[in-house]
């Protein structure tokens, strides 16, 4: 490797790093996920995709399609329905997914997963499903409480005559000073209370956390942290366990009657299938069960199968690898490949969003280099192209970056022909 020979090791003292002193930030880096310039779809007040918004490029029909899915989520009209996103890899169906997710808003649950999760040796299959499916299940609750939390710094019940009889005294109320980082205040409250903290055995000087409309009384603690033996008993991770019917049912339950009461609210969120293909056939037959649900969430399955077996089976071949039962539930969004242009956007994009440079005519050769091959690999390039450059000494990356990552990494179309070819040769 050509730029190895400017790195040198440095002292103890680190000052000889052939790095930048901002690459050591670790943190910053570890944000910056694949997807974490999507921001939404990117459509105008009327539905219409925009060219390039909201870190999406492209896939104009698709965004708008989704667009009429969020719009009828946020309307309650999509339960018991199904989203698939089908195209070739690389064509910004997870991107689709979490678009939809982020106009949803960040208070709806986003439920992802992969269809070969379902295969586990702990659980079933459909235990699994059924627990991502509870999972984006949020419940909102309405009701408002009065609380009063701070430093105990009075108590002092009062007494009055009991009125029940002549004899002794009761409490008719209790005076308490609570002091925080705002000020001090002084409550009178229910004898109950009283009785609750005399219960909890606190003190003046301890910390109290007070329900004024049920009477409940904590203490907290006066330092946050916790004992080592506490901690060292909670990172065993205990064997994954089956949640049962009858437990699910007192839930849901539960839950009923606080929607009946109007205390609470079911917010469905959404639930995203990647690799849909992956799942079988007693998956999609539970599916159809979970879909039809009055708890469901919005569910988004992606795939890149065309017609396939299904998983499963023996003899059952459909469209993308799914039942016809289930695919009949689903509305279908295409995605398409993306032009050199919409590579070089999306290039110039991400590399706004991880900091880097690109030289003169950089962006021009990673777009036809993910024309040629796919967006992924263009993308993939960006990274090791920049350590290459920090190597050399560079600010920004160049031209002879990207021929040496061209010269030491295939891309997948690339290496398919080059190992057909080296089958070929063994069977000759």
């Amino acid at each position: 490797m050509k730029a190895t020979t400017a790195a040198s090791s440095a002292g103890p003292s680190g000052t000889s790093s052939a790095f930048p002193a901002g690459s050591g930030n670790t943190r910053t880096a570890a944000r910056i996920a694949p997807h974490s310039h999507i921001k939404g779809l990117g459509l105008d007040n009327e539905g219409f995709a925009l060219p390039s918004a909201s870190g999406f490029v492209g896939q104009n029909i698709a965004r708008e399609a989704c667009g009429v899915v969020v719009d009828l989520i946020k309307s309650k009209k999509f339960s018991g329905r199904a989203l698939l996103l089908a195209g070739a890899p690389g064509t910004g169906k997870t991107a689709l997914a979490l678009a939809i997710s982020q106009e949803l808003g960040s208070k709806v649950p986003f439920c992802p997963m992969v269809g070969s999760e379902v295969y586990s040796t702990e659980v079933k299959k459909t235990e699994v499903l059924a627990e991502v499916f509870r999972r984006a299940i949020g419940i909102r609750i309405k009701e408002a409480k009065e609380v009063y939390e701070g430093e105990l710094t009075e108590l002092t019940p009062t007494e009055s005559e009991n009125p029940l009889s002549g004899y002794g005294k009761t409490v008719s109320h209790v005076v308490i000073g609570l002091k925080t980082v705002k000020g001090t205040k002084q409550l009178r409250l229910d004898p109950g209370i009283y009785e609750a903290i005399l219960k909890e055995k606190i003190v003046v000087g301890d910390v109290v956390y007070i329900e004024a409309n049920t009477g409940a009384v904590k203490a907290r603690p006066h330092r946050v942290g916790r004992s080592d033996a506490y901690a060292s008993a909670h990172l065993v991770k205990s064997q994954r366990t089956e949640v049962t019917d009858k437990l699910r049912r007192e839930v849901n339950k539960v839950v009923k009657s606080y929607v009946d009461q109007g205390v609470a609210e079911v917010v469905p969120g959404v639930v995203f299938i990647d690799e849909v293909h992956m799942l079988d056939i007693e998956c999609f037959t539970y599916l159809n069960l979970l879909l039809e649900s009055p708890m469901a969430p919005t569910v988004i399955f992606a795939t890149n199968r065309g017609t396939s077996l299904v998983r499963g089976t023996d003899d059952v071949v459909s469209p993308h690898g799914i039942p016809v039962d289930l695919l009949d539930r689903c509305l279908i969004v295409k995605t398409e490949g993306y032009t050199k242009e919409q590579v070089a956007d999306v290039v110039q994009l991400r590399a706004q969003v991880e900091g880097l440079t690109l030289g003169p005519g950089v962006l021009d050769k990673i777009a036809v280099e993910g024309e040629r091959a796919s967006l992924r690999y263009a993308l993939q390039l960006l990274a090791p192209a920049s350590v290459v450059s920090q190597l050399a000494g560079r600010s920004e990356i160049t031209l002879e970056d990207i021929g040496e990552m061209n010269e030491l990494f295939l891309d997948a179309k690339t290496s398919a022909s080059a190992m057909g070819d080296f089958e070929g040769g063994l069977r000759r």
